[in-house]
């Protein structure tokens, strides 16, 4: 929690600094997100979604910040020659975005960490046996949050559409750590993974 402190802190001290006219919004929308990894394994990509709010402070001429909390479920699908199961990442995000609006359109850049707070897994997973061997095992939506590191650090940039208070919206968020933190597994959580999200949305502004 410490890691989100100073982005929202900064954000703030904008947010109400003098003079500083702000939008407040709730926003909504569609996540296709995926575990990019390596080591002869697969990764496809899941449908899932997101809900949040946000603050759009603007700064100076088209320019504005817009920090942002989201609730986010990701994850995906990880398959090798013995797994097959799907994750579902459970995140609180908090985008930090640089925005430039031309008339109705904007585009946004900026960076997101997030705090995992809970994660499962489906499908057949690979583990390793009572004699030290890889073997397989079936998951039911299994608790899997210590398997995975609880902050994530990723880029994300986007553009979109402004219809008044109306606003569509499409977003890629590309993880930058390896979020894997697998101590006892042996194969598909075993490599560098990350998170890959496209984001597709609509949000409701507020205020002038």
């Amino acid at each position: 929690m410490k890691l989100l402190a100073f982005p929202l802190a900064a954000a703030l001290a904008v947010a109400f600094a003098p003079k500083a006219q702000a939008q407040f919004g709730v926003k909504a929308g569609v996540n296709a997100a995926e575990i990019s990894g390596s080591d002869g394994q697969s990764s496809s990509y899941k449908t899932f979604y997101h809900v949040g709010v946000f603050y759009q402070i603007k700064l100076v001429g088209p320019l504005s910040i817009q920090p942002e909390i989201q609730y986010s479920l990701q994850g995906g699908n990880l398959k090798d020659a013995y797994s097959d199961y799907d994750t579902k990442l459970h995140y609180f995000a908090l985008p930090v975005l640089a925005k430039v609006t031309l008339g109705p359109v904007f585009v946004e850049a900026g960076p997101q960490f997030g705090v995992l707070v809970n994660a499962t897994q489906n499908g057949k997973v690979q583990v390793t046996g009572t004699n030290g061997n890889p073997s397989t095992g079936q998951a039911d939506n299994q608790t899997a949050t210590d398997q995975y590191k609880r902050a994530d650090f990723s880029l994300a940039a986007g553009a979109g559409l402004k219809f008044g208070s109306l606003t569509l919206g499409g977003r890629f968020v590309a993880g930058l750590n390896d979020i894997n933190d697998a101590k006892t597994l042996t194969g598909t959580n075993d490599p560098r993974l990350q998170n890959r999200v496209f984001q597709a949305y609509a949000a409701i502004q507020f205020g002038k």
